[in-house]
């Protein structure tokens, strides 16, 4: 119980600050003209989005990793609140972040204005990335491997693992990214997938994990006050390769990596959306399956408002996230 209460204490002191330091973020994000650029081929009723500021990630890095830095601190002088552990995830957070900063900072003001970083570039350096990690939580951390429903102790995949965890980390990066299209989408996903893992977390005993999980639910919920429809921020790359890279690890901490694709049903379906609207068109030369991918803009263009879409993504995203946690109890 008392890990509960502490955890959710943490989710609303990361929410405080993120609200507070919303008009300072959004003063600072027009005063340099860091708008979001929006695409030709997209929805006409986004271009009213264009100019709105992006890179809003950093309102949810800044809470979390104060948080995690000041506590850590706090347990040197015997205050444990959060424990080293999740120094990984964070770290994870904090250079995807960086990585995704770039690739926005590319798109607005680079070379290559409108498009980012060349996608093999940012692929390379997210593989990169997720190799050390890999390593780090196999041989570092030894993180459970894989946990299987119904079976209490974790089995250990050996040299499997490594390809496994680069593969989960990249994919579940790209898979957020995917799903940040609409306003409040990325965002109500996200903070009900770490809420889904900080309690598997906290069954498991990993109170710390657990905590760290809540105290980014708190900081997504306070980037949601000004991401929700009208948006007046953007998480941008800067959030959601950070949030999807660091969801990866999370779920490959508690070993129960397994449950991400059904607690994470919304991103898994945007990014399958979009390898199999690519490749049917590769293969049937222009013929397309769904309007428009990613996922949210085929039911877009297919008459649902955009609030209708956030929403019944957001109702199946709880409902399955329900059902992961059920999973992970048997």
């Amino acid at each position: 119980m008392r890990e509960t209460s502490l955890a959710l204490a943490l989710s609303g002191l990361s929410f405080m600050l993120a609200v507070i330091w919303g008009p300072p973020l959004l003063r600072v994000l027009r005063h340099f003209r860091i708008g979001k650029l929006i695409r030709v081929e997209g929805p006409d009723r986004h271009f009213t989005k264009m100019g709105t500021p992006t890179m809003g990630g950093v309102l949810i890095i800044l809470p979390v990793a104060l948080v995690t830095v000041l506590l850590n601190a706090a347990s040197l002088i015997g205050v444990t609140v959060l424990g080293r552990s999740v120094l990984l995830p964070l770290l994870v957070m904090l250079s995807y972040a960086l990585l995704g900063a770039i690739d926005d900072w590319e798109g607005i003001r680079g070379p290559r204005r409108g498009l980012g970083m060349r996608a093999r570039t940012k692929f390379l350096l997210q593989v990169g990335l997720a190799l050390v990690v890999a390593f780090a939580l196999k041989y570092l951390l030894q993180v459970p491997e894989l946990f299987w429903p119904g079976v209490q102790q974790p089995l250990t995949l050996g040299n499997l693992y490594i390809p496994i965890a680069v593969f989960i980390i990249v994919g579940a990066s790209n898979a957020v990214n995917f799903t940040d299209g609409l306003d409040g989408l990325a965002g109500l996903i996200a903070a009900t997938a770490f809420a889904a893992y900080g309690g598997i977390a906290l069954l498991q005993g990993q109170v710390f994990l657990g905590r760290f999980c809540f105290t980014l639910v708190g900081a997504l919920f306070g980037f949601l006050w000004w991401n929700v429809h009208p948006a007046q921020l953007f998480m941008g790359d800067t959030g959601s390769l950070a949030l999807g890279a660091t969801l990866g690890v999370v779920a490959l901490m508690t070993g129960q990596w397994l449950l991400l694709p059904i607690i994470a049903i919304i991103p898994v379906s945007e990014a399958l959306s979009v390898v199999i609207q690519v490749a049917y068109f590769k293969a049937t030369k222009g013929k397309r399956i769904f309007r428009m991918a990613p996922l949210h803009h085929h039911f877009e263009l297919g008459g649902w408002s955009e609030t209708q879409v956030v929403q019944r993504f957001w109702l199946v995203s709880l409902l399955f996230a329900m059902f992961g946690v059920a999973l992970a109890l048997v």
